[in-house]
């Protein structure tokens, strides 16, 4: 599966305000319920925030990959938000986070959940993409950075 498979520009915000970690993943969690019917931001909200308690998602380098798992839907769903300002998001490297990519995919999908986590890890891995990311102006902007990056 591509990046712009899941993500849609309605799913992808630039410059929020986040406070926290918490904060973040309800901002994540809008998104991807705003343009679902079938689930709700509630429902996406306690599937990130479960997967949350089992360990941080923050991967280093001021990223953080939500991800959880949903029964309402039929395909992987993207949403992206690049912060204003860095939060404590437990990374494995301490650093605070500013780039959040969450993933939601059916319950029963497993090897496919493993892939598309791999590709965005491997995306937020490149140094000058997230380079570019951070220096983007628009939401616009941060989903074509990440679509065209395949």
């Amino acid at each position: 599966m591509q990046l712009s498979e899941l993500l849609t520009t309605e799913r992808v915000a630039c410059n929020l305000q986040a406070l926290s970690k918490k904060r973040a993943l309800e901002e994540v969690s809008v998104l991807i319920a705003s343009g679902e019917p079938k689930v709700t931001t509630n429902e996406v909200f306690d599937s990130l925030l479960a997967r949350e308690r089992l360990g941080g998602t923050g991967i280093g380098h001021g990223v953080a990959i939500p991800h959880g798992r949903l029964k309402n839907i039929s395909q992987a769903i993207g949403a992206f938000i690049k912060l204003q300002d860095a939060v404590d998001f437990d990374a494995i490297d301490n650093q605070r986070v500013d780039l959040v990519f969450a993933l939601l995919v059916p319950e029963d999908s497993t090897a496919e959940h493993l892939q598309i986590l791999a590709k965005i890890a491997a995306m937020f891995n490149d140094e000058q993409t997230r380079d570019k990311l951070r220096q983007a102006g628009s939401a616009g902007e941060l989903y074509q950075l990440i679509t065209e990056h395949q």
